[in-house]
């Protein structure tokens, strides 16, 4: 069963990096990585709040979601976890058209990594706090290598080192976006309601900065016509449903690194099928998607215990 959810994160991951290049792409088409990370929120928003209010269980959880605020069982800031995918989605928008989704893979999987150890070691999620070994730590430092290599063979340039910290300050809140929501989900008992929650948060969020910015000046281009491109906000939907149940099951550390690994194979994927301009394919891709894979078996393969002599 651990297999199974060490596999579902695996593409989660892949829907992530997706929603990258997505909403890369259409930032560079509307003019605002901000803007484009409204219409990623508010395409998702529409798609998990209409199945909330038309299935049973989506209104039963946010019942349960209410009265759990309420009597303070849930804490407030557990379902704030909207902000941070904000944070996330608007990273996509600024820094994929400049550094390309390897290199903003690196930063965003730089910070998650760390995060992930942190907040498995503080207890945040709701599996309670796990002791650093040195086998979690080695499968971090694999995939952290293995990320850096893909992007070596994407081409790293320096110029793009201050931009990297926007996706490493984003990774850095994955893992804490991935704890709050396993605890909204334990007590609403259902993903669906994390889900809404998270883009009602963020789209709320975003609206406002947008608002804020067009106030100050900012002009945007039409929208476009290609049905695609608002593809990022179902792909953002799936990832924050498998990360709210999976964390349950295998912790924050091990659902960030089989995301991440899922996040190195799709950028791959990608690069393959639509390759961009600057962001090659060579033997390092291939090298760094197989070392990603292994930093994630040393992470999350458990040892079975030594037989009673």
């Amino acid at each position: 069963m651990r297999l199974l959810w060490v596999v579902a994160a695996f593409l989660g991951g892949m829907a992530m990096a997706a929603q990258s290049r997505i909403n890369g792409e259409l930032a560079v088409r509307v003019g605002d990585g901000v803007t484009a990370a409204l219409v990623s929120f508010s395409v998702g928003l529409a798609l998990v709040g209409t199945l909330t209010l038309a299935l049973p269980a989506g209104r039963a959880g946010a019942r349960r979601m209410v009265a759990a605020l309420r009597d303070g069982s849930l804490r407030w800031w557990y379902a704030l976890t909207g902000l941070f995918g904000a944070v996330v989605v608007a990273a996509q928008g600024l820094a994929v058209p400049t550094l390309g989704v390897a290199l903003f893979t690196v930063g965003i999987v730089a910070g998650q990594t760390l995060s992930g150890i942190l907040v498995d070691r503080m207890g945040v999620g709701v599996l309670g706090a796990k002791r650093i070994t040195a086998q979690r730590v080695l499968g971090a430092l694999v995939t952290i290598a293995a990320v850096a290599i893909g992007a070596a063979a994407g081409g790293f340039d320096a110029s793009s080192t201050l931009l990297v910290l926007l996706p490493f300050a984003a990774g850095m809140l994955i893992a804490l976006q991935q704890a709050f929501a396993g605890q909204v989900q334990h007590h609403t008992r259902s993903a669906l309601t994390q889900t809404t929650s998270n883009f009602l948060v963020g789209a709320l969020a975003l609206g406002i900065a947008v608002l804020v910015r067009i106030a100050g000046g900012l002009e945007l281009e039409p929208l476009p016509a290609e049905w695609w491109l608002y593809l990022g906000g179902p792909l953002g939907c799936a990832f924050i449903a498998i990360a709210a149940v999976a964390v349950h099951r295998i912790g924050v550390l091990a659902l960030g690194l089989a995301s991440i690994a899922g996040q190195v194979v799709m950028a791959l994927v990608l690069d393959l099928v639509a390759p961009t301009a600057g962001h090659p394919v060579s033997v390092l891709s291939y090298v760094g998607a197989g070392l990603a894979i292994a930093g994630v078996a040393v992470s999350t393969v458990r040892r079975r215990p030594r037989a009673a002599a």
